[in-house]
């Protein structure tokens, strides 16, 4: 067998025809992937991905291949060595098998020329060498399955005919019918067993760097067969007919192989970030899912610009995950506004819905275009459907930054839109009032956030003077208590009530302000206001929870302006201020409640401390900025600080927190002290239960337009969307999460980017070396080649 192997490779090299079949297929490759311009073009896709080439590897192979195989029996027939051959002491098998692995190894030394775009884009990578190996080389390994596929069934062709040409075209047919044909079959019959035979199937997902033993015995199935095949070919060459009975029983191993796979199988997911593993929490979902969940994708354009291109691309192979895991997820990309006759209709219509437009701006051959993407997906389960927002929005962020961050989000995204489909409430929240809380019309948005989750009704604690036990144990059947910017001191009872209620594993968000002070304080003739410290009696039991809201001021340089009339009558105009006591929050933390968000606007927040005295965890959610400092109160506030510049070297107080994670099993804030009230089964410590503290109850306030309260988080002057409501939804959802799908967004993604500055000085030099270079090797390989076999045989 290595003696025919050795033959084929030097009888292969030893013609000029071989040279032209590798160098075409080289000057393809690179071609389309470092001169045209298309979905191909790696220099203009803007990311540090060979996943062009992978994607574009299977077509030209498909040529490739039967243009090395064709001759491996088809020559021995019409030449009639054949027959010599067989007389030989070596079984038909492993004249295949030679025949095989000669024209296997021929195509890896072809492929091997392509390693240096892997250098390419190595150097290219924003910085270098920010490039995903582990995908790559699954990806290089899912291609050499591929060549092998290829490979089986170049050379059965061969061996069906004396005719080279009739067995390239036949093996190209046959590798064309199995790579796409089946699916195009698949289509129209929507069967799943057809799509599942054809290769492309397959090649997707371990064409990206996951290997799976069901598509790794897939690809060994089809070369088996076509081996079989070609040895049973020989085998009868005489009668010209093949062993039926052979071949029968082969194919019910083989399917009897792949049934068993079907259910006993692994994965292994080669990529650096993993982004090709579902969580847990995900597939726990994706199971429950018993009729379709239809999902219509209107990310789809011919003019996306390249990162608006990889977040489809992302969007897309997320579904396949969801997809493969259970068939019922059927999904389909749209474009709303492809048709100019109803596109203004689709856009109204669209937006109704909820699923605001986006304007993109296009560069292309140095012009500027602007293109309305609808970044949204709508889920629909039954007589559900949900919308699912693809975008996360990032202020000051590049298109870039915001796919970036928007990738990281879409397996948190689909899978939360899918638990709200087909997991029904089961969990109810209490919006405490009775202490003067916020009025429902500024915490309208945030009600109407979280209804879509769990049941939501308003609790009073004013029964407690009468009732306390009955009070306690209506508040037991709320599994999250939630109060927001209470302004009225809670009793002794009041507060026995609430620590009971944590005691008994009650889950609660405090929004508080240990400050008296906002912005209406400002709206009179002098423009100032004093702030004064606000006591509600919380300050022993928040202390023995483990954090203290201290009565003082954050002034942070990194702040939201406010806006102020300027001038006076006619000549007056709005313009916006920088105002230092609305401190503009990055989130650093990855925790899952914050991690990936948008910038959380405060008004006159206060500072948290944490208190190592008792084995209660604190996790810091939120801190104001390096340039932060503490003011303390009484203190003037006046809006004449607009118009002063800010000294830097006085902000000496950075990283001050403002919101705080309580987890564990708590003390109670009555433990060894007289009660308020007798009760029968008092509990001094908790069972495990968290709680949220945030220093400012403005964060859940939305402000409220001329047609009601408008989006929590939107600020009217600036026009701007801060990232308020999806870090109070996250923090509900994190404290009443029973399976985890919150810690979804902890999950890091990392998109590689091209250096475009490097890209742009130095392309004309890539795309010569990419083109060129492999071509100059092949004839240096070839020189060598020659002058060795010369030598040889001279």
């Amino acid at each position: 067998m290595i003696a025919i192997l050795k033959k084929e490779i030097n009888a292969f090299f030893a013609s000029p025809i071989a040279y032209l079949v590798i160098a075409i297929f080289l000057l393809l490759n690179g071609l389309f992937l470092w001169l045209f311009k298309g979905e191909f073009n790696i220099l203009n896709s803007g990311f540090a991905s060979l996943s062009p080439f992978f994607l574009l590897a299977p077509w030209i192979l498909i040529f490739l291949v039967p243009a090395v195989t064709m001759r491996s029996f088809s020559e021995e027939n019409k030449q009639g060595t054949l027959e010599l051959l067989v007389t030989k002491p070596i079984s038909l098998l492993q004249i295949v098998l030679g025949k095989f692995f000669g024209s296997f190894l021929l195509i890896i030394i072809a492929l091997i020329p392509t390693l240096l775009y892997v250098y390419t884009v190595y150097q290219l990578g924003n910085p270098i060498g920010n490039l995903d190996l582990g995908s790559i080389l699954g990806s290089y390994i899912g291609l050499l399955f591929l060549v092998a596929a290829y490979t089986s069934i170049g050379v059965f062709s061969s061996a069906i005919t004396n005719n080279q040409i009739v067995a390239f075209i036949s093996a190209v047919f046959l590798c064309f019918l199995f790579y796409i044909g089946f699916e195009g079959i698949a289509d129209i019959t929507s069967s799943n067993f057809i799509e599942q035979l054809g290769i492309s199937y397959h090649f997707k997902s371990i064409g990206r760097g996951v290997i799976d033993t069901r598509d790794i015995i897939y690809f060994i199935s089809i070369v088996l067969l076509f081996i079989m095949a070609t040895e049973r070919k020989l085998n009868n060459k005489k009668t010209n007919t093949l062993n039926l009975r052979y071949i029968i029983i082969g194919l019910i191993v083989i399917l009897g192989l792949n049934l068993v796979g079907q259910y006993v199988y692994q994965r292994f997911d080669l990529t650096h970030d993993k982004r090709y593993t579902l969580s847990k929490a995900t597939k726990a979902i994706i199971d429950k899912v018993d009729t379709p969940i239809i999902v219509d994708i209107f990310l789809e354009s011919d003019e996306f610009p390249s990162e608006f291109r990889r977040l489809k691309a992302e969007t897309q192979q997320l579904l396949e995950e969801f997809s493969a895991k259970n068939k019922q997820i059927k999904f389909t990309f749209i474009n709303p506004i492809e048709d100019e006759a109803s596109r203004q209709q689709n856009i109204q219509q669209l937006t109704q819905r909820g699923l605001t437009p986006m304007q993109l701006a296009v560069e292309e051959n140095g012009k500027s275009s602007y293109e309305v993407i609808f970044p949204w997906a709508l889920a629909s389960y039954k007589d559900t459907t949900v919308k699912i927002s693809l975008l996360k929005n990032k202020l000051g962020a590049s298109q870039e930054e915001l796919v970036s961050h928007s990738i990281q989000h879409l397996e948190y995204a689909f899978a939360d839109g899918f638990s709200k489909l087909i997991n029904p409430k089961n969990k109810k929240v209490a919006i405490l009032k009775g202490n003067n809380q916020l009025d429902n019309k500024y915490i309208f948005d945030f009600v109407k956030t979280i209804r879509d989750y769990y049941y939501i009704a308003p609790f009073t604690l004013d029964s407690v003077a009468t009732n306390p036990t009955k009070t306690l144990n209506d508040l037991k059947a709320y599994d999250l208590i939630v109060s927001a910017k209470p302004t009225e001191a809670f009793t002794e009872n009041e507060k026995f009530v609430l620590d009971q209620y944590t005691m008994n594993g009650g889950k609660s968000l405090w929004l508080l302000d240990a400050v008296a002070m906002d912005q209406d304080s400002l709206q009179n003739n002098t423009g100032k206001a004093i702030a004064i410290p606000r006591d509600v009696n919380l300050t022993d039991f928040f202390f023995k929870y483990g954090a203290r809201v201290n009565p003082v001021l954050i002034n942070d340089l990194y702040s939201a302006p406010i806006t102020l009339a300027v001038g006076e009558g006619s000549e007056a105009r709005f313009q916006s201020f920088p105002w230092f006591y609305s401190p503009l929050v990055n989130p650093q933390s990855k925790h899952p409640i914050v991690n990936n968000l948008n910038l959380v606007k405060f008004d006159y927040a206060s500072q948290i401390d944490t208190l190592k005295n008792n084995n209660v965890s604190k996790s810091i959610l939120l801190q104001s900025s390096v340039l932060s400092k503490i003011d303390g109160v009484p203190r003037e506030i006046s809006l004449d600080m607009t118009t002063q510049d800010p000294d830097p070297k006085q902000y000496k107080n950075p990283n001050q927190n403002l919101a705080v994670l309580l987890e564990g099993e708590f003390p109670s804030a009555y433990s060894n002290r007289i009660k308020p009230f007798s009760l029968n089964n008092t509990k001094e410590k908790s069972i495990p239960t968290k709680m949220i503290l945030i220093a400012d109850g403005d964060v859940i306030k939305n402000d409220i337009g001329k047609n009601g309260p408008l989006e929590l988080g939107f600020n009217r002057s600036t026009g701007q969307l801060y990232g308020n409501k999806e870090f109070l939804l996250n923090a509900v959802n994190y404290l009443l999460d029973d399976n985890g799908l919150i810690n979804i967004r902890s999950k890091e993604i990392s998109v590689a980017f091209l250096d475009q500055e490097k890209v742009a000085s130095n392309k004309t030099l890539w795309q010569v070396v990419n083109i060129g270079l492999p071509l100059i090797l092949l004839g240096l390989f070839g020189v060598v080649f020659n002058a060795i076999r010369k030598r040889k045989y001279s």
